[in-house]
């Protein structure tokens, strides 16, 4: 068995409905991480979005130059094999910090009912 369906069936309706609520707010959407590397993708827009700053930035310095626009195209055609990727992992690790909490919070309140 899946090791995230495995945490999932642990949940009941109510904490599965906030965990898919949860993941929306805080998770990468696809539509939109594709659309800034399609249209910011040279400048490195997309990696801004996903917190890769450091190479967000080489990105956008390469960009200034001929030479280096030739290297950021490169690197923005490779990432467009990665971003979904990036997304994916992203939304796993925002779903299982969720899991996490809602697993300790409701320990929590078995010990201390209302």
């Amino acid at each position: 068995m899946d090791y995230a369906v495995a945490r999932k069936s642990q949940l009941d309706s109510r904490e599965l409905l906030l965990l898919e609520s949860e993941v929306k707010n805080q998770g990468k959407n696809m539509v939109i991480a594709y659309v800034l590397w399609y249209f910011l993708g040279l400048f490195g827009g997309h990696r801004f979005y996903f917190g890769k700053t450091g190479s967000a930035v080489a990105q956008l310095i390469l960009s200034l130059t001929v030479i280096g626009m030739i290297a950021t195209f490169i690197w923005w055609v490779v990432d467009a094999f990665l971003v979904h990727t990036w997304v994916k992992e992203h939304n796993a690790i925002v779903e299982n910090r969720i899991i996490d909490n809602i697993l300790a919070n409701r320990g929590l309140s078995e010990r201390y009912p209302i």
